[in-house]
């Protein structure tokens, strides 16, 4: 059906042109080499472009207006915000917080606190660096407070696969925040209740499976 559907395409625009060609060429080549790992995906992505524009398959006007600027500036803005948080020690200094006060809270809720503050840090820095600074101090905590520390490590780890509430928390997110005309707003509204319904879901299903 499918060979079907382009044989039908083909046809009813006359056939592939010559710089139809070129772009296949340019994008196999792309993926060659990133595929490959010749060169990263995101040098072989520009070099492609640089490419497409240089053969005539793309005019320098179509090239800059395909860029979703709002999305650029939202980075500029806001990658910055999460770099400072990481080297001026403020993350840190949010998780040895948390394991302070886990000393007072029943053990279930630490779990929770754990999921919550990972979610919620995935959404400025990366989901990878939330995981990696709190979970040596959840790991930590649950020794401190005799509980199984694989369900504490459970919680920041699916924690930090929930960055639902900023268009940079995750790539997908950024993917689809331009061409979909989502506005900041629109993650957090959506976000924020399906961050606090899994958390909810999963640390009752940790204390349920592994009795922490």
């Amino acid at each position: 059906m499918t060979s079907e559907v382009a044989d039908e395409f083909i046809e009813d625009n006359g056939g592939l042109s010559p710089t139809a060609f070129r772009a296949f060429a340019v994008v196999a080549a792309v993926i060659g080499l990133a595929a490959l790992g010749v060169v990263p995906i995101a040098i072989a992505a520009l070099g492609g472009v640089a490419a497409m524009v240089s053969l005539g398959c793309l005019s320098a006007s179509d090239a800059y207006d395909a860029v979703s600027w709002n999305v650029i500036f939202l980075l500029a803005g806001v990658i910055p915000l999460g770099r400072a948080l990481q080297l001026t020690g403020g993350v840190a200094l949010i998780s040895e917080f948390v394991g302070v006060a886990a000393t007072y809270l029943p053990v279930i809720a630490v779990v929770a606190a754990f999921y919550l503050l990972t979610g919620l840090l995935a959404n400025v820095i990366t989901p990878v660096a939330s995981v990696v600074l709190l979970l040596p101090v959840a790991i930590d905590t649950a020794f401190g407070l005799g509980a199984d520390p694989f369900g504490f490590a459970l919680a920041v780890t699916f924690g930090g696969s929930t960055a639902f509430m900023t268009p940079i928390g995750y790539q997908t997110n950024l993917m689809v925040y331009g061409p979909g005309g989502y506005r900041f707003t629109d993650y957090l509204r959506v976000g924020a209740p399906l961050q606090l319904l899994l958390a909810v879901v999963t640390t009752a299903g940790i204390a349920l499976i592994w009795g922490v």
